[in-house]
């Protein structure tokens, strides 16, 4: 068991520069961009991780890792099956908040906003992208549900590549995407003395405003 002591003294420096209003964009997709694009040349690990929140009709929120495949101005895109935990909080509660953490270059970018389903010829574009393992993956596991064992999962995994071993593997009818379209993007970077750098994008009447938070 960790010494409480020890954790409470667990603490790092941020020595990254600065993150000023004269040098953010004044969209906030552009500024994803930017500093989506710097992880990637920095070749940081799983650059498109985000945490995903959602929380079903009982309010009680729950957490976990995905992985972003698309984003533009209309927001960002990520998929699963719709029957999971997550899929099906999100259509009972169609708001999400998600979270980049890039640990290498003390940044953090928070995004919150409503959910809706992308179309499922969009759904389908990406499947068929995917390596056939995983599309194989997405038809034999039915996401979240209590499972016999694992040795059962195998099996149907198998079966299920030797039925499509000849044919294209179809997209379910129970897997896709979702879009989080953003009324909030938080930019965060880390500053020495905890005196972070953090700034908001607020959608107003259509357009974005920049306000600068409180570390």
């Amino acid at each position: 068991m960790i010494n409480k002591e020890h954790l409470e003294k667990l603490r790092r420096e941020y020595l990254q520069k600065g993150f000023h209003e004269k040098d953010a964009a004044e969209n906030p997709f552009l500024q994803f961009s930017l500093w989506f694009n710097e992880a990637l040349e920095l070749g940081l690990i799983d650059a498109n991780a985000m945490a995903l929140a959602t929380a079903g009709k009982d309010g009680r929120p729950s957490n976990r890792i995905v992985l972003l495949k698309s984003f533009d101005e209309s927001g960002f895109i990520f998929f699963t099956n719709y029957a999971s935990r997550k899929g099906r909080e999100l259509i009972q509660n169609p708001y999400a908040a998600l979270l980049f953490y890039w640990e290498e270059i003390s940044r953090q970018v928070r995004v919150e906003g409503n959910v809706e389903k992308i179309s499922a010829e969009e759904s389908a574009l990406y499947f068929q992208l995917r390596p056939v393992e995983s599309r194989l993956g997405a038809w034999a596991s039915e996401q979240s549900s209590i499972i016999e064992s694992r040795e059962a999962l195998e099996k149907r995994y198998n079966e299920l590549e030797k039925y499509y071993a000849e044919q294209v593997i179809p997209l379910p009818e129970f897997w896709g995407g979702f879009r989080v379209i953003p009324e909030r993007i938080e930019f965060w970077q880390g500053r020495p003395g905890r005196l972070h750098d953090r700034l908001l994008y607020i959608k107003e009447n259509n357009k974005w405003l920049i306000r600068r938070l409180a570390p």
